[in-house]
């Protein structure tokens, strides 16, 4: 299984792996129409600076996965590829996976078509590499085998 490998002494605070996944789960995949023109998704990865260290901040997919066991319905699951993801379909917005995640990384959707409902790193199962880490000009974030 592959993973996410953050080095903070290569992020230099660009956001640009926020700005990829904005765009990557964006309705158009289009820079302009999802910060202009769409309703803008959130970004499922967040950096966070304390000088002097700046670092993106996702999901780590854990083995043990709190927010999994809090998760009343199932909805938060492993898919068949091992990573924890949400299903937005069966999400009932109780936010039980954001107050036990350690990381503090699940977040409440506020689209209209989505509010309340949690939303996390699903590694972009779409691509080979996810969006962050193929937008990430300094190597900070690294797509490699556990």
């Amino acid at each position: 299984m592959k993973v996410v490998r953050i080095k903070e002494d290569n992020c230099v605070y660009c956001h640009l792996c926020e700005v990829a996944c904005i765009v990557e789960h964006s309705q158009s995949k289009d820079i302009i129409k999802a910060f202009k023109r769409e309703e803008r998704p959130i970004a499922r990865c967040t950096v966070e600076f304390n000088y002097p260290v700046s670092l993106s901040v996702m999901c780590r997919h854990c083995d043990d996965a709190p927010c999994m066991e809090a998760c009343q319905n199932g909805s938060m699951h492993r898919d068949e590829r091992g990573y924890v993801v949400v299903n937005p379909d069966t999400c009932v917005g109780c936010w039980m996976c954001v107050m036990a995640c350690p990381y503090g990384v699940i977040k409440t959707d506020t689209r209209r078509e989505a509010w309340g409902l949690s939303t996390k790193c699903d590694l972009c199962p779409e691509r080979e590499i996810p969006a962050c880490v193929e937008a990430c000009p300094n190597e900070a974030l690294t797509f490699e085998e556990l």
